[in-house]
């Protein structure tokens, strides 16, 4: 964001006035948005986002235990869909060990 904010302003200056209308059209309460904004954190591994909504987050009123069940939701979803995922790409894997698949990313 500070590269974007010294050579792309604008696009920085777009990105605090879309923060400002989510606050202002927001139909959850704080606490879950917080708690929305933990978990998308964790996914993306972003860690100034991840302290940021975890302090929020107790700052509208969650407690830790329910900060470690998010965090604990979050892993499990994200080990569920990467399970799902990997399962349905490697389904041929006898074709991909007989060679009748290819992957396309070898050089």
């Amino acid at each position: 964001m500070r590269m974007l904010a010294e050579f792309f302003p604008e696009f920085a200056e777009m990105l605090d006035q879309m923060d400002a209308l989510y606050e202002q059209k927001r139909t959850i309460d704080e606490k879950t948005y917080q708690f929305i904004c933990f978990a998308l954190s964790i996914k993306g591994r972003s860690k100034p986002c991840v302290l940021k909504h975890f302090k929020g987050a107790l700052e509208a009123g969650a407690t830790v235990k329910e900060l470690a069940y998010i965090l604990a939701l979050t892993m499990r979803e994200a080990a569920g869909a990467d399970d799902c995922w990997t399962h349905d790409v490697l389904d041929d894997w006898k074709e991909i060990i007989a060679g009748n698949i290819s992957c396309d990313c070898q050089k």
